[in-house]
């Protein structure tokens, strides 16, 4: 993608400009941002989606002051009737089971794909919503059947209703108010408040993005790399063999602390185990995801890789479905390519080297990609 191009669906912005004023710092409203823009899939096809165990979705329903929320998998009897007001079905993650979804997705690529994370379809019958809230990360809200109120501020209360089984905040405040139709986009930056309501039946279309907490990150990581330390055979254990009788045994030793801190430090002197780490938890594959193992093709002509896999690259490493692999010279840029467009052609295929291309193949047979047209 040209970064400095003017896009349609960013209000004639390019996406230089975009992220420089917008992303991160204050709402943008895009009327017509995708012309002509109809449903990837009416509400038959969605509700389908919604029944499928492997599919994560929510029902939410408004009863007078009261809300319900119910997870699936729901069969179509399950859900209201479409003449009854004020319910919504959120399906989440509908790019890992559509391609069309997943196409819309990554036509947002201008963002890193390690931020990425899905895109979400909210079905609702009139007056239907969630309640005014805010979320810890970005998002593009696509409007894509019929029309949404949506009412947006800079909330400094975040205190939220109590007694509800959803994050409402208990005192909104909107600042502005908007009336999307078919193709009209609205940017909302983290914990910019917002409450949408449906006006008649309507779909909208949540590009989300992954904002992983400090906490969450530093758990994830020190666990990886603690689980590559200890396939180590020849590790240190601790010893003490000149640890005197102590009159205070709930003490902690003072040689086991310095261990531990040393145990640590070892962990991290491969100055590329964070790095490893990082690459291989960012693109481990969804809980509810899984692949179906292929029959790998005799030859390779073209390759794309399945929607479900995620792959990113650093400097020295090629990341997939949370896996990683040493990557240099020629073939390295093969695959930095394969990660940035998600497929290569025949003729940047006839570039790999032959261990480039057995690996590849192996990727097919697990099921990661797709060889010769085969669905991407």
């Amino acid at each position: 993608m040209h970064i400095t191009r003017p896009l349609a669906m960013l209000g004639g912005l390019s996406p230089e400009q975009f992220m420089r004023r917008h992303w991160q710092k204050k709402p943008l409203l895009v009327r017509n941002a995708f012309p002509g823009f109809q449903p990837l899939m009416p509400p038959r096809e969605l509700f389908a989606l919604a029944a499928r165990q492997e599919v994560e979705s929510r029902l939410v329903v408004r009863e007078a002051r009261s809300w319900r929320l119910q997870r699936g998998p729901f069969a179509r009897r399950a859900l209201p009737a479409l003449k009854q007001p004020a319910w919504t079905l959120l399906v989440q993650g509908v790019d890992l089971h559509d391609a069309r979804a997943h196409a819309l997705l990554h036509g947002f690529s201008f963002l890193p794909a390690a931020r990425l994370d899905d895109l979400m379809i909210s079905f609702a019958t009139d007056t239907g919503g969630v309640g005014p809230h805010f979320d810890s990360y970005d998002v593009f809200l696509l409007q894509a059947q019929g029309q949404r109120r949506w009412r947006i501020g800079r909330q400094q209360d975040l205190r939220l209703q109590e007694g509800v089984p959803l994050k409402i905040l208990a005192d909104f405040r909107a600042e502005e108010e908007y009336v999307l139709d078919p193709g009209d986009m609205l940017y909302l930056p983290p914990r910019y408040a917002h409450d949408g309501i449906a006006v008649g039946e309507c779909q909208t279309y949540s590009i989300g993005f992954r904002a992983p907490a400090q906490a969450e990150l530093a758990r994830e990581l020190l666990q990886r790399i603690a689980d590559e330390a200890g396939d180590d055979p020849t590790e240190r254990i601790y010893r003490d063999p000149r640890q005197g009788a102590t009159d205070t045994p709930g003490a902690i030793p003072e040689g086991l602390a310095r261990f531990a801190r040393e145990a640590l430090h070892e962990a991290l002197k491969d100055p590329m185990a964070l790095d490893r780490a990082l690459g291989e938890y960012l693109t481990e594959p969804k809980a509810n995801v899984w692949f179906e193992p292929q029959r790998a093709p005799r030859r390779l002509q073209a390759l794309a890789l399945d929607p479900r896999t995620r792959m990113l690259h650093d400097g020295r490493h090629v990341f997939i479905n949370g896996e990683a692999w040493r990557a240099a010279g020629r073939d390295a840029t093969l695959m930095r390519r394969l990660a940035d467009r998600r497929r290569l052609d025949e003729r940047e295929l006839a570039a790999a080297s032959a261990d480039a291309r057995t690996l590849l193949l192996q990727w097919c047979e697990a099921g990661w990609a797709h060889a010769n047209g085969g669905h991407a």
